[in-house]
C-alpha cells in the first residue's frame, strides 16, 4: 500500500505540473486560453481513450508488467516535454503522457482488489486515491522553486526522475497476485482471499454468512442483491456501470480544473505573488487527502461497505462548496480555508466510483468494468478543462464556477439512478 501510495503520487505530480508551468507555456508560444484548455485535456483525452484498451491488456497479460511499462513511459514523455520547441510536438507529448498513465491507475485498482480482503478495499482504496492528491498537494512549492531557481522547462524534467527509478523497482517487487509472490505464506493468501478458518464447519451444514442489516438507508439507495457482472457482455450492458462513469465525469472533471487552472486564477485573477499562489493552490489538495482517506474508511468501517451514499453525500457538497467561490472574498486565509473544504468535500466519495466495481463485478472482469468507469471520469478531465478555457475567453471566473456547479448536480442526480449492490455471501437482517 505504501508503494502504490508514492507511485501514484509521482504519477499525478507529473500530470498536475502543468499548472504552474501554463501561465509561462502560454506566453512563450502565445495560446490563448482556449489553446491552452486544449493542451491540458490532450492528456486526459489520451487517458481515457485508452482506458478500456489498459482494462483488456492487464486482464490478458497480468498488471505487473503493463503497470511498470506505463509508469516509464509516462515519465519518459514528461522528461520531453522539458525539451522541445514546438507547440504541436508539445501537444503530442502531453497527450502520449496520458496514453501511458492509463495501465498505471487501472493497474493500481486491479493490484487492491487482488492483495486485499472485501473488508479493506475501501481504505486501501481511499489511501491510494489519497496519493493522487497528494502529488498535486506538494507540485505548487516545488513548481515555483524551480521556476525560479531554473525556469518552467525543468519542471518537467526533474518530476520524471523518481517514475523513471519506481517503474524498475515495481517491476522486480510486485506480483500479479499474492499467490505469486515470495514475501507471501500460505495464511496471507488466506486472509486476503477471506479464507481463514473459523467455527468448524459440520459436514453437511451450510457456510456461514455474515450478517448485513438492511436499515433506511438502504431504501434510500436502493440496495439490493444483483447478478454479479463476469463477462465484457454484461459490463457493457449495465446502466450502474454507466451511472457512476457519468457521475465519476464531473468529479475527475473538477479536480482536473483545480489541478491546471487553479494556479492562473490566483496569480492572474487574484494577482498573489507566485509564492502565495503555490500554497493556496495546494490548499484543495490537502483537503483531497484527507478526504480521500476519511472516506475510505467511512466507507469499510461505518457504511459497512456501501458505496453510494458517500458519492451523494460527495456531489451534494461540492455543490454548495464550490458555488461559494463565486463569493470568494480577498483574505487569504478564507480563500484557503474554502479551497480547503472544496477538496474535502469533493473527496469523500472519489474512492467509492473505483470501489463500486469491486462490488459489482468479478475480479476477473474487474479491470473492464473499472476501466469504463474511469474512462467516464477521465472524460469529464478531458472536456472540463477545455470548458473552462473557452468560458474564460468570452466571460469571467464567476461563470467558470457557476458551470462547475452545474457538474456537481448533474452528478448527484446520475448517480441517484444506481443500484448499491447487496455484498456477496450475506444474510439480511431487517431492522
Amino acid at each position: 500500500m505504501s508503494f502504490i501510495f508514492v507511485i501514484y503520487t509521482v504519477a499525478n505530480a507529473d500530470r498536475a505540473n502543468i499548472g504552474f508551468a501554463l501561465p509561462f507555456i502560454q506566453e512563450e508560444f502565445n495560446l490563448s486560453n482556449t489553446l491552452a484548455g486544449l493542451l491540458i485535456s490532450l492528456f486526459f483525452a489520451g487517458y481515457a481513450l485508452f482506458q478500456i484498451p489498459a482494462g483488456y491488456v492487464i486482464k490478458k497479460y497480468g498488471m505487473r508488467k503493463a503497470f511498470a511499462l506505463g509508469m516509464f513511459l509516462t515519465s519518459f514523455f514528461t522528461a520531453l516535454m522539458g525539451v522541445v520547441n514546438n507547440v504541436l510536438v508539445l501537444k503530442l507529448l502531453r497527450f502520449f503522457v496520458g496514453v501511458s498513465e492509463a495501465p498505471v491507475v487501472i493497474g493500481s485498482t486491479v493490484t487492491i482488489n487482488q492483495w486485499f480482503p472485501a473488508k479493506e478495499k475501501g481504505t486501501a482504496t481511499g489511501l491510494f486515491l489519497a496519493g493522487s492528491k497528494f502529488g498535486p498537494l506538494i507540485v505548487p512549492a516545488l513548481c515555483a522553486w524551480i521556476i525560479m531557481t531554473w525556469g518552467w522547462r525543468y519542471i518537467f524534467v526533474f518530476f520524471a526522475i523518481p517514475g523513471l527509478l519506481l517503474s524498475i523497482f515495481w517491476y522486480f517487487m510486485v506480483r500479479n497476485t499474492p499467490e505469486e509472490s515470495r514475501f507471501v505464506n500460505k495464511q496471507e493468501a488466506a486472509y486476503i482471499r477471506d479464507e481463514l478458518p473459523g467455527k468448524a464447519q459440520q459436514p453437511g451444514e451450510a457456510p456461514q454468512k455474515a450478517r448485513f442489516r438492511y436499515c433506511w438507508l438502504d431504501t434510500l439507495i436502493r440496495t439490493r442483491q444483483v447478478e454479479e457482472l463476469t463477462t465484457s457482455k454484461q459490463v457493457f450492458r449495465c446502466w450502474d456501470i454507466y451511472g457512476v462513469a457519468l457521475g465519476y465525469f464531473s468529479m475527475v472533471g473538477i479536480v482536473s480544473v483545480l489541478m491546471s487552472w487553479l494556479p492562473k486564477y490566483l496569480i492572474t485573477e487574484r494577482g498573489f505573488d507566485l509564492t502565495s499562489s503555490a500554497a493556496l493552490a495546494a490548499a484543495p489538495f490537502l483537503g483531497t487527502v484527507l478526504g480521500n482517506f476519511l472516506g475510505g474508511v467511512l466507507s469499510d468501517r461505518v457504511l459497512n461497505k456501501r458505496r453510494k451514499p458517500l458519492m451523494l453525500l460527495s456531489a451534494g457538497a461540492t455543490i454548495f462548496t464550490m458555488y461559494s467561490l463565486v463569493f470568494a472574498p480577498e483574505s487569504k486565509a478564507v480563500l484557503s480555508l474554502m479551497l480547503f473544504m472544496l477538496g474535502l468535500m469533493l473527496s469523500l466519495g472519489y474512492s467509492a466510483y473505483s470501489v463500486y466495481a469491486m462490488g459489482r463485478a468479478s475480479k476477473e472482469i474487474y479491470p473492464v468494468a473499472y476501466s469504463v468507469i474511469n474512462m467516464g471520469g477521465q472524460l469529464g478531465g478531458m472536456c472540463m478543462p477545455l470548458i473552462v478555457g473557452v468560458i474564460l475567453d468570452r466571460w469571467n471566473w464567476d461563470a467558470v464556477f457557476i458551470a462547475m456547479t452545474g457538474f456537481c448536480v448533474l452528478c448527484f442526480i446520475l448517480v441517484a439512478t444506481v443500484i448499491e449492490p447487496l455484498p456477496k455471501e450475506v444474510t439480511v437482517v431487517r431492522r
